[in-house]
């Protein structure tokens, strides 16, 4: 697909290759800002260039949806810990939830995304002075602004108030670049002021070769997710369930209870959802678009995920389950949690793989007394069934966000709303039904009926960059954060509300003096 050839141009310019010796100067190579954004091709580049920091990849680069959200945040959490192949020490520290405002990944989740707001704020200023056609602008102009969204979307989940950037900064001095954070709610303003702008403008569907942009559809969905993430912790304002239900509701179907007419639905197969070949289908609203061996736009999740020494096959184990005792059971993982009839559990785990090169089956089996014949689970939804050593990268696309998790966004709000209402149990038992299961219990309490959500969404997002945001988020049922109890009983027994929020990076601090550190990180 085209659209993956994202460029990331320089937001202050380009420079061109010059054919004369790199030891003559050539002004005339240089192409000036001025010079650069006069053509529809030009508007074009600084938007694909805003798409490029979702998941451009390569030997020693991550990006959010390009395994950075991985080692930078899923190991912090309860579902996950690093692998014996990953050896860094930041991410192995942050995994024990001993990180400062110092680690490397703290400070690249924050630089990559500001990077790439950075470029939209080029994108939004420079484009509507150039001369093309107006639906095709408004159309570039919805996505920067759905983009520059949802990188504000992830910044105010990770590190709470942030400064929010919203013009081109183009200062001759230092100090014009200190910005003080703004308060969440601020943050939280913007990102709807963008995300209603976009779903205004955007088209519901694209074409070849531009499938796989945001479309009006996907800046609603978002846009649901936000609302129900205000109405949860910390933030805790409550009146935005209703306006989580009523956007989700303008995203599903009309036999989904629903008046969306984007032609969103599930896979009837749950794999579906992740194969190579079956990528931006109906149940995928908006993802992180790879290729498999072709100019490091492939998916480096897939080898980190696969057991080392298989051959034919390139795997890095760097990605692992976190093991916790429940009862007698040394060996208790998310994996376990899982019903035996539950479809989604052997597509989203494997116990062994196959080599290409011999026939030969390769896993890792563990001396678990409570578990007879017990095995370790390896990540699957990574998988690439044509991805070889030779490739070493995996077309398969990330979900941002996707129909299935439209219905649990409508189920959970519904929920806290009116109660478990017959809309909430609709959508609920919409994927529980998919997954192989019979529908949820009639009758359940409103507490039970969350607890309920919370763990259906839990094993329907598995591994999809979830897990973290919905553990900041989360409640019991007498309204507290659940936060510091899941992360202690799976272990990690250091936990405390601080680590809700992570650090502002230190070096951002020490060149923006008028930027604080996060309270409890002081």
């Amino acid at each position: 697909m085209k659209v993956l050839k994202y460029i990331a141009l320089a937001s202050i310019g380009l420079t061109a290759s010059s054919c004369e010796s790199f030891l003559k100067e050539n002004p005339a190579s240089i192409i000036s800002e001025d010079q650069y954004y006069k053509t529809q091709t030009d508007a074009i580049n600084a938007v694909n260039a805003v798409y490029f920091l979702l998941n451009s990849g390569g030997p020693s680069v991550q990006t959010p949806y390009n395994t950075l959200f991985n080692t930078g945040m899923n190991f912090a959490g309860d579902d996950e810990d690093p692998g014996p192949g990953a050896t860094n020490p930041d991410v192995r520290s942050l995994a024990v939830l001993a990180h400062s405002s110092s680690n490397l990944r703290v400070y690249e989740l924050w630089q990559q995304h500001y990077a790439a707001i950075k470029k939209a704020n080029v994108a939004l200023e420079k484009i509507p002075a150039i001369n093309i056609d107006a639906t095709l602008k408004a159309r570039l102009l919805g996505e920067t602004k759905f983009l520059r969204a949802l990188y504000y979307f992830n910044l105010v989940r990770l590190y709470g108030d942030v400064p929010l950037i919203t013009s081109y900064q183009k200062y001759v001095n230092a100090a014009d670049y200190a910005i003080a954070k703004s308060p969440s709610t601020e943050v939280y303003a913007q990102i709807e002021k963008d995300l209603t702008e976009a779903a205004a403008v955007l088209p519901t569907t694209y074409s070849s070769p531009d499938v796989g942009r945001a479309t009006s559809g996907a800046a609603k969905a978002l846009l649901s997710k936000v609302y129900l993430t205000k109405a949860s912790l910390p933030l805790n304002l409550t009146q935005n369930y209703a306006d989580a239900v009523k956007k989700a509701e303008e995203v599903l179907s009309p036999a989904d209870g629903g008046t969306g007419n984007y032609g969103y639905d599930l896979f009837d197969n749950f794999a579906d959802v992740f194969l190579p070949a079956t990528k931006n289908g109906k149940e995928h609203i908006f993802s992180a678009q790879f290729k498999s061996n072709a100019q490091l736009q492939g998916n480096n999740q897939n080898p980190r995920s696969i057991l080392t020494g298989i051959p034919g096959l390139s795997g890095g184990y760097a990605d692992m389950v976190r093991f916790y005792t429940v009862g007698n059971d040394k060996f208790f993982s998310v994996y376990k949690l899982y019903d035996p009839a539950d479809k989604r559990k052997r597509v989203t785990f494997v116990t062994s793989f196959t080599s290409p090169t011999n026939g030969r089956k390769y896993g890792l089996p563990i001396a678990n007394l409570a578990v007879p014949n017990d095995s370790t689970p390896f990540f699957n939804k990574t998988w690439d069934p044509n991805s070889t050593s030779v490739t070493n990268e995996s077309a398969a696309n990330v979900a941002i966000i996707r129909y299935a998790e439209v219905l649990l966004i409508h189920a959970e709000a519904e929920n806290e709303l009116n109660g478990p209402t017959a809309k909430a149990y609709k959508s609920l038992n919409r994927v529980r039904r998919r997954a192989g299961l019979p529908d949820l219990q009639t009758g359940l309490t409103k507490d039970q009926f969350r607890e309920a959500v919370y763990l259906d969404r839990r094993l329907e997002v598995v591994f999809e960059y979830q897990r973290w945001f919905d553990l900041i988020r989360q409640k019991d049922a007498s309204g507290k954060s659940t936060f510091v109890a899941n992360l202690q009983k799976v272990g990690k027994t250091n936990a405390t509300d601080k680590h809700r929020l992570y650090p502002i990076p230190q070096s951002e601090i020490d060149n923006n003096p008028k930027l604080e550190q996060n309270t409890l990180w002081k």
